[in-house]
């Protein structure tokens, strides 16, 4: 006969170990404290919600008597949000411990290994698991701006995977850690109509963190350069505060080395035989507008010498061609600098043997003759129905200097692309932006060292850095709320 009852192989639940056993214990409180902790606590209940309110303020306390905070850094670059991180938590008595860095560029590398001492950076981060990372309490990231893709047999939500804050949002999950501090630039806010920002939030606000955004420009913080970045943070406890922060200008007079050489050039040569240095001062050298802030090829001689009726004529040029009347006389959309006909040229520049004053500067390589451009596919491309006409030759680029700065104004945002074209007097001539120089806009120490690289390899670095006061004082509500 078979024997009914007793317990079977395999059913019931699972032993727990012995240090998850749940214990019995009485409390007695206040019904004011027994209704703050249903309002404030959470958990499914009264028990959950108790323990919830308990390990967290464990937590806190721990904190309190063990400043030591680790961190991790992706996306390193020079380590400008490590540098302004571990300043903003030493101030409030912390002992920032970096743990884990991440970087695959070369030069990158050498001077985060450089400056920090640092024996081991991780290379690609999208091959490391975040089980092979030590535990840590804040991640920092300056991550590249991405599109997301739409995915799910079109259930219409967003998929991360693919993308490098996929591998942000994979270690977050696994390490659970208290907080982060990401940076990216100005564009992520309307980046694909607002939407990867807000795909970015949506995800990290899952992930159980308190998140806040804000773009922020780093001239209000002592530096001279404008340049705007959007700075995410979140933590475990509440937001974040992004606003209102103490504000400190700068000119870029007060970060300028002196007696450095300067070039000599054709280029210099001829700008200095028509202007003075202290003329050149804040103007731009381009061929593409007017203006009394611009300073245009044909008036140094660029590509040989023009007399006063060609100069006014040219400048007379870059404005009519703006015109809107033109395009609607061309038949074509409006674009700014359209090219103008013989016949349309003369109706604001009468003259006799015009063909021939214009060939002329055709010849010299100021004008061009080109066919007006059509939009088609979003681009513009030459319409061959029309007759062409003459228009200025606008490539700003291949001028050796397009900007000369002005020591009483910002420098304008750094781009590794444009930073050779930009101009500095010293003394009686102009030199291009020192690397020192470019450190001292973003905030770097003095004794962060860049010399040893290239001059573009180390402005390839400065034009992607942060600006290192902006992450401080960002850092410095971090550790606030941190030590709360």
């Amino acid at each position: 006969m078979p024997t009914h009852g007793g317990k079977r192989e395999g059913s019931g639940r699972t032993p727990l170990p012995e240090d998850q056993k749940k214990v019995a214990k009485t409390i007695y409180i206040s019904p004011a404290l027994q209704s703050d902790i249903e309002q404030y606590a959470q958990g499914n209940n009264f028990s959950e919600k108790c323990a919830d309110l308990l390990s967290t303020q464990i937590e806190r306390r721990k904190r309190a008597s063990d400043r030591t905070v680790k961190f991790i850094d992706l996306f390193a670059g020079l380590g400008g949000i490590r540098l302004g991180f571990e300043t903003a938590f030493k101030k409030k008595g912390f002992n920032p411990v970096c743990v884990f860095s991440s970087e695959i560029k070369d030069y990158a590398i050498k001077a985060y290994k450089k400056y920090y001492k640092e024996e081991e950076i991780a290379g690609d981060i999208t091959k490391i698991p975040a089980s092979d990372i030590e535990d840590f309490d804040f991640l920092l990231a300056g991550f590249p701006c991405q599109p997301f893709s739409a995915a799910g047999l079109g259930l219409g939500f967003e998929d991360t995977r693919g993308t490098l804050f996929f591998e942000i949002e994979r270690i977050l999950k696994e390490k659970k850690p208290y907080g982060f501090l990401l940076e990216n630039v100005e564009g992520l806010m309307n980046h694909d109509g607002g939407r990867t920002l807000s795909i970015i939030v949506d995800h990290l606000k899952k992930l159980g963190y308190f998140v806040s955004y804000r773009l922020i420009d780093s001239q209000y913080f002592g530096l001279a350069q404008s340049r705007k970045r959007v700075y995410i943070v979140g933590s475990k406890d509440a937001h974040i505060s992004l606003d209102n922060f103490d504000e400190h200008t700068a000119v870029l007079g007060d970060i300028l080395e002196s007696g450095l050489p300067t070039v000599d050039s054709d280029f210099t040569q001829k700008l200095f035989a028509h202007f003075t240095p202290e003329q050149v001062v804040g103007k731009a050298i381009k061929d593409k507008r007017g203006g009394a802030d611009n300073i245009h090829s044909w008036e140094i001689g660029l590509k040989g010498d023009t007399t006063e009726e060609q100069t006014k004529f040219l400048n007379l040029l870059l404005l009519e061609r703006r015109k809107r009347r033109w395009a609607a006389e061309i038949g074509i959309d409006w674009m700014d600098g359209m090219p103008l006909t013989e016949q349309q040229i003369a109706t604001f520049f009468p003259r006799e043997n015009l063909k021939e004053f214009l060939d002329e500067l055709v010849d010299m390589g100021y004008l061009t003759l080109e066919y007006p451009r059509k939009k088609k596919d979003g681009r513009r491309v030459p319409d061959e129905t029309k007759p062409k006409g003459y228009n200025i030759v606008a490539g700003k680029l291949s001028f050796e200097f397009t900007k000369i700065l002005d020591p009483q104004a910002l420098a304008p945002t750094l781009v590794a692309m444009d930073v050779s074209h930009l101009g500095i007097v010293d003394g009686n001539g102009i030199r291009r932006l020192s690397i020192r120089e470019g450190q001292r806009l973003c905030g770097f120490p003095e004794d962060y060292d860049l010399s040893f690289l290239k001059e573009s390899e180390a402005f390839d670095l400065l034009g992607n850095t942060v600006c290192v006061p902006v992450i401080e004082a960002i850092s410095e509500r971090l550790a606030d709320m941190y030590n709360n």
